[in-house]
């Protein structure tokens, strides 16, 4: 049955669990020190404001609460249970600095609710601003012209133009047969799906012309019906260029810096020669990054916004990028160096590879792991390669202990845990050090939350039987495997973040 308060968003079922780095502080001050703007991040004991909006369950505010007790952090969200959910983890785990708001952002910014939000040093919005309506887009700027700081970032992703204009019809197929079909907006989901797929079967034009229909179409059957209902059952769902949502943020005085993805702040690895070539014609910004969405793939974009940015030249920029320490997140025998980008494989070797190794070993400053390399050159690149695939984040505080809050919500994520096969989009778990989450699916919550109370890996049968209860006997070996494996290459991670435990 359709809720009348709804919309046209969908609200009868949860949107799924997850965290996403880029919604990070340290990561979004990377992407203003790659757009050529100076960034302050909080001292160990600053305080500072941290606001998400369209947060979901709040997976990733709690994970910014719990790894920065002295920060106040606000989740807003309009759907009662993300909030009835993301405050009952808040109050098991004791997070007594988040504040999470249920609340319509259409005209939050005038109202006592919107006035009592602290001005804000950070604003992430993932997942909201192509599936809300004009309307709730305009509220969104005027909450953001009222309750950014000077300096303040915001992290705001979308779907974007033109890489999803192959998928508009398909959408608006998925959406128009399942409001006709009835029932929970999963079973709409998978009603329109299915059309979409018999039509797709007998050559519709509009769904197997375009490689972006055709891949999406194979590839939502193993996705969850909660994702693809809130993915496709949106009646405002809208992709957007990248013009036009600068635009919008131009009204509250937020200047377009770059992606929070690094390697698409590099055009020889986005684009061919040839390519680049044709961009290189043009300076101005915005032009550029509309030439680089022509040739790219590029369906969801990450952008940062700074209200009133501080230009720095490239010495200044490279000068910062050489004080950030890195920490690695995969273990050393996991060293990826050839990676799969949009102009094709870019394979690391000599300096770049041995730094990246030594990066893997440990924490270390960009400008320790350059004098290794013998190139004081281009941090730029090295910080890249290194947090761009994957392999090391950007450590907010090199050292001190993990906070009882962090550990408090560690346990209660961890506890939620009880079968291997726990499927969760993106998990986190709090880190001091890094001043947000690390990225982590249930076994390693399940393991953390463990050691957290005490028990050592030595135990890793017990938890092996804990984690196969609702698994086949023959299946367990692949389990067993499974944990040892998480033991022998996460364990030392997690140790050296201070997740867990010595």
């Amino acid at each position: 049955m359709t809720q009348s308060w709804t919309n046209g968003y969908v609200a009868d079922i949860a949107y799924i669990e997850g965290f996403y780095v880029q919604q990070s502080p340290a990561r979004m001050a990377l992407a203003c020190l790659f757009g050529n703007v100076a960034v302050d991040l909080p001292a160990a004991d600053d305080t500072a404001c941290y606001l998400e909006l369209g947060c979901g369950i709040g997976l990733g505010a709690l994970l910014t609460a719990a790894s920065n007790p002295s920060w106040q952090v606000t989740a807003v969200d309009y759907n009662p249970a993300h909030i009835a959910i993301g405050t009952r983890l808040a109050r098991a785990a004791r997070i007594d600095n988040i504040n999470f708001l249920e609340a319509d952002i259409t005209n939050l910014a005038a109202s006592p609710e919107g006035r009592s939000i602290p001005q804000a040093d950070f604003v992430t919005m993932h997942g909201l601003w192509s599936w809300v309506s004009p309307e709730v887009r305009a509220g969104i700027v005027r909450l953001l012209a009222t309750k950014t700081r000077p300096g303040c970032m915001v992290h705001l992703s979308y779907n974007a133009l033109p890489a999803w204009q192959g998928g508009l019809g398909m959408q608006r197929l998925i959406y128009e047969a399942g409001i006709r079909s009835g029932g929970r907006s999963d079973a709409q989901a998978q009603a329109g799906l299915s059309l979409a797929r018999d039509l797709k079967a007998v050559d519709a034009k509009y769904l197997t012309e375009s490689s972006l229909t055709r891949d999406l179409l194979d590839s939502t059957a193993g996705m969850s019906t909660e994702y693809l209902s809130h993915e496709y059952m949106s009646a405002h769902w809208s992709p957007a260029f990248h013009a036009d949502v600068v635009a919008a943020m131009a009204d509250a005085k937020l200047e377009w810096v770059s992606s929070c993805n690094p390697m698409e702040n590099f055009p020889e690895l986005m684009l061919t020669a040839e390519q680049r070539a044709v961009m290189d014609r043009y300076k101005d910004p915005i032009l550029r990054e509309l030439i680089k969405d022509i040739c790219l793939p590029r369906q969801l974009r990450h952008d940062v916004f700074v209200r009133g940015p501080r230009r720095i030249a490239n010495d200044e920029r490279d000068a910062a990028l050489r004080q950030l320490t890195v920490v690695p997140i995969v273990s050393a025998d996991e060293l990826q160096t050839k990676l799969r980008v949009p102009a094709g494989m870019a394979e690391v070797s000599g300096a770049m590879k041995d730094m990246m190794v030594a990066a893997l070993r440990g924490p270390a400053t960009i400008g320790d792991l350059l004098s290794l390399g013998g190139d004081r050159s281009n941090p730029a690149e090295l910080v890249s390669m290194l947090v761009g695939s994957y392999q090391g984040q950007i450590a907010m505080r090199t050292n001190g202990t993990q906070p009882d809050s962090a550990n408090r919500l560690n346990r209660v994520l961890g506890a939620r845990v009880n079968s291997i096969v726990d499927a969760k989009t993106s998990g986190g778990l709090a880190s001091s050090r890094l001043g947000t989450g690390l990225t982590a699916p249930p076994l390693l919550q399940f393991i953390a939350a463990r050691l957290l109370d005490g028990e050592r890996e030595d135990n890793a049968e017990a938890w092996i039987k804990a984690l196969s209860a609702d698994v086949i006997p023959e299946k367990h070996d692949t389990v067993r495997k499974v944990v040892n494996t998480a033991i022998e290459q996460r364990l030392p991670i997690m140790r050296q973040l201070g997740i867990v435990p010595e």
